[in-house]
Protein backbone atom coordinates (compact mmCIF):
# COMPACT_ATOMS: atom_id res chain seq x y z
CA UNK A 1 0.00 0.00 0.00
CA UNK A 2 1.33 3.40 -0.67
CA UNK A 3 0.49 6.66 1.43
CA UNK A 4 0.09 10.27 0.86
CA UNK A 5 -0.78 13.05 2.76
CA UNK A 6 -3.11 16.50 0.66
CA UNK A 7 -4.24 19.79 1.74
CA UNK A 8 -6.72 21.86 0.46
CA UNK A 9 -4.79 24.80 1.97
CA UNK A 10 -8.02 26.22 3.66
CA UNK A 11 -7.85 29.95 4.64
CA UNK A 12 -9.06 29.48 8.30
CA UNK A 13 -8.17 30.92 11.57
CA UNK A 14 -4.93 29.36 13.14
CA UNK A 15 -6.69 26.32 15.10
CA UNK A 16 -4.81 27.01 18.27
CA UNK A 17 -5.10 30.53 18.96
CA UNK A 18 -8.19 31.57 16.73
CA UNK A 19 -5.63 34.61 14.95
CA UNK A 20 -5.77 34.68 11.25
CA UNK A 21 -3.00 33.17 9.66
CA UNK A 22 -1.79 35.63 6.86
CA UNK A 23 -1.91 34.15 2.72
CA UNK A 24 2.13 33.92 2.90
CA UNK A 25 2.52 32.01 6.49
CA UNK A 26 -0.48 29.67 5.06
CA UNK A 27 1.79 28.57 2.12
CA UNK A 28 4.94 28.58 4.03
CA UNK A 29 3.22 25.66 6.25
CA UNK A 30 2.22 24.16 3.40
CA UNK A 31 5.67 23.95 1.79
CA UNK A 32 6.85 22.54 5.36
CA UNK A 33 3.97 19.89 5.35
CA UNK A 34 5.34 18.57 1.90
CA UNK A 35 8.53 18.32 3.16
CA UNK A 36 7.78 16.72 6.35
CA UNK A 37 6.18 14.19 4.48
CA UNK A 38 9.37 13.68 2.38
CA UNK A 39 11.02 13.60 5.59
CA UNK A 40 8.73 10.60 6.86
CA UNK A 41 8.95 8.37 4.06
CA UNK A 42 5.19 9.50 2.84
CA UNK A 43 4.80 7.84 -0.83
CA UNK A 44 3.37 11.04 -2.56
CA UNK A 45 1.82 14.78 -1.30
CA UNK A 46 -0.93 16.04 -3.05
CA UNK A 47 -2.84 19.93 -3.26
CA UNK A 48 -6.12 20.01 -4.17
CA UNK A 49 -7.92 22.96 -6.82
CA UNK A 50 -10.46 24.97 -5.65
CA UNK A 51 -11.69 28.49 -6.87
CA UNK A 52 -13.57 29.61 -3.91
CA UNK A 53 -13.52 30.70 -0.04
CA UNK A 54 -12.29 29.21 2.21
CA UNK A 55 -9.41 27.68 0.14
CA UNK A 56 -6.25 29.24 -1.09
CA UNK A 57 -5.65 26.34 -3.84
CA UNK A 58 -5.96 28.12 -6.79
CA UNK A 59 -3.21 27.38 -8.48
CA UNK A 60 -2.07 23.62 -7.36
CA UNK A 61 0.47 23.72 -10.33
CA UNK A 62 2.67 26.35 -9.03
CA UNK A 63 2.35 25.09 -5.56
CA UNK A 64 3.98 21.89 -6.66
CA UNK A 65 6.58 23.50 -8.80
CA UNK A 66 7.85 25.36 -5.86
CA UNK A 67 7.75 22.24 -3.56
CA UNK A 68 9.31 20.13 -6.64
CA UNK A 69 12.79 22.37 -6.18
CA UNK A 70 12.75 21.63 -2.41
CA UNK A 71 12.44 17.85 -2.60
CA UNK A 72 14.05 15.23 -4.35
CA UNK A 73 11.82 11.56 -4.20
CA UNK A 74 8.38 12.74 -2.96
CA UNK A 75 5.48 12.19 -5.76
CA UNK A 76 3.49 15.16 -6.54
CA UNK A 77 -0.44 14.63 -6.79
CA UNK A 78 -3.30 16.94 -7.71
CA UNK A 79 -6.24 16.60 -5.73
CA UNK A 80 -7.98 17.38 -7.92
CA UNK A 81 -7.05 19.72 -11.29
CA UNK A 82 -10.97 20.84 -11.96
CA UNK A 83 -10.46 20.33 -15.62
CA UNK A 84 -14.40 21.20 -15.87
CA UNK A 85 -13.47 24.69 -15.11
CA UNK A 86 -10.18 25.04 -17.24
CA UNK A 87 -8.95 25.29 -20.71
CA UNK A 88 -7.35 21.19 -21.10
CA UNK A 89 -4.62 22.94 -23.46
CA UNK A 90 -3.44 25.55 -20.83
CA UNK A 91 -3.31 23.06 -18.15
CA UNK A 92 -1.24 20.59 -20.29
CA UNK A 93 1.17 23.11 -20.37
CA UNK A 94 1.12 23.96 -16.89
CA UNK A 95 1.72 20.20 -16.29
CA UNK A 96 3.90 18.87 -19.04
CA UNK A 97 6.16 21.90 -17.59
CA UNK A 98 6.12 20.56 -13.84
CA UNK A 99 6.63 16.93 -14.94
CA UNK A 100 10.15 17.90 -16.42
CA UNK A 101 10.49 20.23 -13.39
CA UNK A 102 10.11 16.96 -10.69
CA UNK A 103 11.69 14.74 -13.42
CA UNK A 104 8.57 13.09 -13.96
CA UNK A 105 7.23 13.07 -10.13
CA UNK A 106 3.82 14.30 -11.33
CA UNK A 107 0.75 12.09 -10.67
CA UNK A 108 -2.40 13.84 -12.08
CA UNK A 109 -5.82 13.62 -10.37
CA UNK A 110 -8.57 14.98 -12.07
CA UNK A 111 -12.12 15.73 -11.21
CA UNK A 112 -15.18 17.98 -12.46
CA UNK A 113 -14.81 20.06 -9.38
CA UNK A 114 -18.12 21.50 -7.18
CA UNK A 115 -19.31 24.82 -5.86
CA UNK A 116 -21.38 27.43 -6.76
CA UNK A 117 -19.25 30.05 -6.33
CA UNK A 118 -16.35 28.76 -8.40
CA UNK A 119 -18.78 27.49 -11.50
CA UNK A 120 -19.97 30.95 -11.85
CA UNK A 121 -16.12 32.20 -11.76
CA UNK A 122 -15.46 30.23 -14.23
CA UNK A 123 -18.73 30.62 -16.39
CA UNK A 124 -19.68 26.78 -16.10
CA UNK A 125 -23.24 25.67 -15.32
CA UNK A 126 -24.27 22.56 -13.83
CA UNK A 127 -25.84 20.98 -16.36
CA UNK A 128 -22.85 20.73 -18.72
CA UNK A 129 -20.04 20.52 -16.05
CA UNK A 130 -19.87 16.79 -16.71
CA UNK A 131 -19.39 17.17 -20.44
CA UNK A 132 -17.12 20.04 -19.62
CA UNK A 133 -14.63 17.40 -17.53
CA UNK A 134 -15.22 14.28 -20.23
CA UNK A 135 -14.31 16.59 -23.06
CA UNK A 136 -11.54 18.19 -21.05
CA UNK A 137 -9.53 14.81 -20.89
CA UNK A 138 -10.00 13.51 -23.90
CA UNK A 139 -8.35 16.67 -25.57
CA UNK A 140 -5.06 16.98 -22.57
CA UNK A 141 -4.79 13.02 -22.94
CA UNK A 142 -4.40 13.93 -26.70
CA UNK A 143 -2.07 16.54 -26.62
CA UNK A 144 -0.02 14.13 -24.02
CA UNK A 145 0.28 11.74 -26.31
CA UNK A 146 0.39 14.13 -29.95
CA UNK A 147 2.70 16.25 -31.55
CA UNK A 148 0.29 17.75 -32.83
CA UNK A 149 -3.35 17.56 -32.60
CA UNK A 150 -5.91 18.34 -34.88
CA UNK A 151 -9.92 18.77 -32.60
CA UNK A 152 -13.33 20.50 -32.98
CA UNK A 153 -13.90 20.40 -29.23
CA UNK A 154 -17.17 22.26 -28.20
CA UNK A 155 -16.44 23.95 -25.11
CA UNK A 156 -12.90 25.97 -26.76
CA UNK A 157 -11.88 27.24 -29.76
CA UNK A 158 -10.90 24.37 -32.77
CA UNK A 159 -7.19 23.13 -32.75
CA UNK A 160 -6.12 22.48 -36.54
CA UNK A 161 -2.45 20.74 -36.46
CA UNK A 162 -1.77 22.84 -33.34
CA UNK A 163 1.93 22.58 -31.33
CA UNK A 164 1.28 22.88 -27.36
CA UNK A 165 4.81 22.96 -25.82
CA UNK A 166 6.51 21.72 -24.28
CA UNK A 167 6.18 18.11 -25.06
CA UNK A 168 6.28 16.29 -21.58
CA UNK A 169 8.78 14.43 -19.84
CA UNK A 170 7.22 11.44 -19.96
CA UNK A 171 5.55 10.01 -22.54
CA UNK A 172 2.65 8.43 -20.78
CA UNK A 173 1.10 9.73 -17.45
CA UNK A 174 -0.83 8.02 -15.07
CA UNK A 175 -4.27 10.12 -14.50
CA UNK A 176 -6.37 9.08 -11.26
CA UNK A 177 -10.14 10.43 -11.53
CA UNK A 178 -11.40 11.79 -8.27
CA UNK A 179 -14.82 10.74 -7.44
CA UNK A 180 -17.52 11.22 -4.50
CA UNK A 181 -20.66 10.06 -6.20
CA UNK A 182 -20.37 10.22 -10.02
CA UNK A 183 -20.76 7.83 -12.14
CA UNK A 184 -20.00 9.93 -14.67
CA UNK A 185 -16.27 10.09 -13.76
CA UNK A 186 -16.20 6.51 -12.67
CA UNK A 187 -17.31 5.60 -16.39
CA UNK A 188 -14.25 7.61 -18.25
CA UNK A 189 -11.57 6.74 -15.77
CA UNK A 190 -13.14 2.49 -16.45
CA UNK A 191 -13.21 3.37 -20.51
CA UNK A 192 -9.29 4.95 -20.62
CA UNK A 193 -8.26 2.17 -18.07
CA UNK A 194 -7.28 4.90 -15.36
CA UNK A 195 -7.34 4.52 -11.72
CA UNK A 196 -10.02 5.76 -9.26
CA UNK A 197 -9.29 7.84 -6.06
CA UNK A 198 -12.55 8.18 -4.32
CA UNK A 199 -12.89 10.95 -1.82
CA UNK A 200 -14.54 8.80 0.62
CA UNK A 201 -14.51 11.87 3.35
CA UNK A 202 -18.19 12.39 3.38
CA UNK A 203 -20.39 9.52 4.27
CA UNK A 204 -20.03 6.12 5.33
CA UNK A 205 -18.86 3.31 3.56
CA UNK A 206 -22.33 2.13 1.37
CA UNK A 207 -21.85 4.70 -1.66
CA UNK A 208 -18.53 4.96 -1.70
CA UNK A 209 -18.33 1.26 -2.09
CA UNK A 210 -21.00 1.23 -4.63
CA UNK A 211 -19.32 3.49 -6.88
CA UNK A 212 -16.07 1.52 -6.60
CA UNK A 213 -17.98 -1.71 -7.68
CA UNK A 214 -19.64 0.01 -10.38
CA UNK A 215 -15.72 1.12 -11.27
CA UNK A 216 -14.86 -2.63 -11.17
CA UNK A 217 -17.61 -3.62 -13.49
CA UNK A 218 -17.14 -0.64 -15.87
CA UNK A 219 -13.60 -1.46 -16.29
CA UNK A 220 -14.61 -5.05 -16.81
CA UNK A 221 -17.12 -3.72 -19.51
CA UNK A 222 -14.21 -2.30 -21.57
CA UNK A 223 -12.52 -4.99 -21.80
CA UNK A 224 -9.40 -4.41 -19.18
CA UNK A 225 -7.89 -6.98 -16.94
CA UNK A 226 -9.33 -6.89 -13.49
CA UNK A 227 -6.09 -7.42 -12.00
CA UNK A 228 -4.95 -3.38 -13.46
CA UNK A 229 -8.15 -2.19 -11.98
CA UNK A 230 -6.69 0.31 -9.26
CA UNK A 231 -8.19 2.52 -6.30
CA UNK A 232 -7.02 4.71 -4.28
CA UNK A 233 -9.11 6.09 -1.49
CA UNK A 234 -9.31 9.21 1.04
CA UNK A 235 -9.83 9.58 5.25
CA UNK A 236 -12.20 12.23 6.73
CA UNK A 237 -10.06 12.49 9.42
CA UNK A 238 -6.53 11.29 11.34
CA UNK A 239 -5.22 11.13 14.43
CA UNK A 240 -3.59 8.11 16.08
CA UNK A 241 -1.77 7.94 19.80
CA UNK A 242 -0.07 5.41 21.79
CA UNK A 243 -3.62 4.59 23.09
CA UNK A 244 -7.23 5.06 21.64
CA UNK A 245 -8.49 7.24 24.56
CA UNK A 246 -5.67 9.19 23.87
CA UNK A 247 -5.92 9.82 20.16
CA UNK A 248 -9.67 10.82 20.56
CA UNK A 249 -8.95 13.43 23.62
CA UNK A 250 -6.48 14.78 20.94
CA UNK A 251 -8.61 15.26 18.25
CA UNK A 252 -11.84 16.67 19.99
CA UNK A 253 -10.82 20.34 19.09
CA UNK A 254 -10.37 18.84 15.63
CA UNK A 255 -13.92 17.82 15.39
CA UNK A 256 -14.78 20.67 16.82
CA UNK A 257 -13.67 22.47 13.97
CA UNK A 258 -15.17 20.09 11.60
CA UNK A 259 -18.89 21.51 13.15
CA UNK A 260 -18.21 25.04 13.55
CA UNK A 261 -17.54 24.69 10.15
CA UNK A 262 -20.30 22.96 8.54
CA UNK A 263 -22.65 25.46 10.33
CA UNK A 264 -21.27 28.52 9.56
CA UNK A 265 -21.91 26.75 5.67
CA UNK A 266 -25.46 25.74 7.22
CA UNK A 267 -25.19 22.63 6.56
CA UNK A 268 -26.08 19.46 8.99
CA UNK A 269 -23.24 17.29 9.88
CA UNK A 270 -23.80 13.72 9.13
CA UNK A 271 -21.43 12.75 11.86
CA UNK A 272 -23.00 14.86 14.88
CA UNK A 273 -20.75 13.34 17.54
CA UNK A 274 -17.43 12.81 17.57
CA UNK A 275 -18.01 8.89 19.04
CA UNK A 276 -20.22 8.94 15.83
CA UNK A 277 -17.11 9.98 13.56
CA UNK A 278 -14.64 7.98 14.96
CA UNK A 279 -16.86 4.73 14.69
CA UNK A 280 -18.79 5.44 10.83
CA UNK A 281 -16.64 7.76 9.12
CA UNK A 282 -13.66 7.15 6.79
CA UNK A 283 -11.49 8.74 10.19
CA UNK A 284 -8.29 7.04 11.46
CA UNK A 285 -8.39 8.05 14.96
CA UNK A 286 -6.83 5.27 17.83
CA UNK A 287 -4.35 3.60 18.50
CA UNK A 288 -1.75 2.15 15.46
CA UNK A 289 -3.60 -1.30 15.85
CA UNK A 290 -6.92 0.22 15.60
CA UNK A 291 -5.79 2.54 12.79
CA UNK A 292 -4.75 -1.23 11.05
CA UNK A 293 -7.78 -2.94 11.60
CA UNK A 294 -10.31 0.18 10.06
CA UNK A 295 -8.07 0.30 7.21
CA UNK A 296 -8.77 -3.26 6.39
CA UNK A 297 -12.14 -2.79 7.03
CA UNK A 298 -12.14 -0.93 3.91
CA UNK A 299 -10.11 -2.51 1.92
CA UNK A 300 -12.43 -5.32 2.46
CA UNK A 301 -14.86 -3.20 0.74
CA UNK A 302 -12.96 -1.54 -1.95
CA UNK A 303 -9.78 -3.15 -2.45
CA UNK A 304 -7.59 0.35 -2.45
CA UNK A 305 -3.91 0.58 -2.67
CA UNK A 306 -3.50 3.39 -1.94
CA UNK A 307 -4.40 6.01 1.12
CA UNK A 308 -4.11 9.94 1.90
CA UNK A 309 -4.26 11.25 4.76
CA UNK A 310 -4.38 14.93 5.90
CA UNK A 311 -1.28 16.60 5.72
CA UNK A 312 -2.11 19.39 7.94
CA UNK A 313 -2.82 19.97 11.90
CA UNK A 314 -6.43 21.05 11.17
CA UNK A 315 -7.02 21.74 14.76
CA UNK A 316 -4.33 20.02 16.13
CA UNK A 317 -0.80 21.00 17.33
CA UNK A 318 1.80 21.10 14.88
CA UNK A 319 4.10 18.69 17.50
CA UNK A 320 0.91 16.38 18.40
CA UNK A 321 0.39 16.43 14.11
CA UNK A 322 3.94 15.41 13.39
CA UNK A 323 3.85 12.96 16.52
CA UNK A 324 1.11 10.93 15.05
CA UNK A 325 2.14 11.01 11.32
CA UNK A 326 5.79 9.79 13.05
CA UNK A 327 3.36 7.02 14.73
CA UNK A 328 1.88 6.13 11.49
CA UNK A 329 5.19 5.68 9.43
CA UNK A 330 6.75 3.74 11.83
CA UNK A 331 3.79 1.22 13.32
CA UNK A 332 0.72 1.57 10.98
CA UNK A 333 2.93 1.58 7.43
CA UNK A 334 4.89 -1.01 7.41
CA UNK A 335 2.05 -3.38 8.85
CA UNK A 336 -0.44 -2.34 5.88
CA UNK A 337 2.65 -2.18 3.71
CA UNK A 338 3.09 -6.18 3.54
CA UNK A 339 -0.36 -6.96 3.96
CA UNK A 340 -1.64 -4.93 1.21
CA UNK A 341 0.41 -4.75 -1.95
CA UNK A 342 0.47 -3.03 -4.48
CA UNK A 343 -1.40 -4.16 -7.94
CA UNK A 344 1.40 -3.94 -10.90
CA UNK A 345 0.73 -1.59 -13.35
CA UNK A 346 0.35 -2.72 -16.98
CA UNK A 347 3.44 -1.29 -19.13
CA UNK A 348 2.69 2.25 -21.06
CA UNK A 349 2.33 1.33 -24.98
CA UNK A 350 4.97 0.90 -27.16
CA UNK A 351 6.90 -0.43 -23.72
Amino acid sequence: MKFLTITLISDTADPVTGAPTPTRERFRQVVSAALLAEELGFDGFGVGERHERPFLSSSPPVVLAHIAALTRRIRLYTAVTTLSLLDPVRAYEDYATLDHLSDGRLELMIGKGNGTAQRELFDVGPEDQWERNAEGYELFRRIWHEDKVTARPRFRPALTGAEVLPRPYRPTLRVWHGSATSRDSVDLAARHGDPLFSANVTHPIGPYAELIRHYRDRWAHYGHDPAHAVVGAGTAGFHTAATSQGAVAAYRPAFARYLALHRAQGLEPVFPTLEDFVERSSALIGSPQQVIEKVHRYHEEFGHTVLHLQAEPGGLGEAEHRASLELFQSQVAPVLRRSIPDPAFPPPPGA
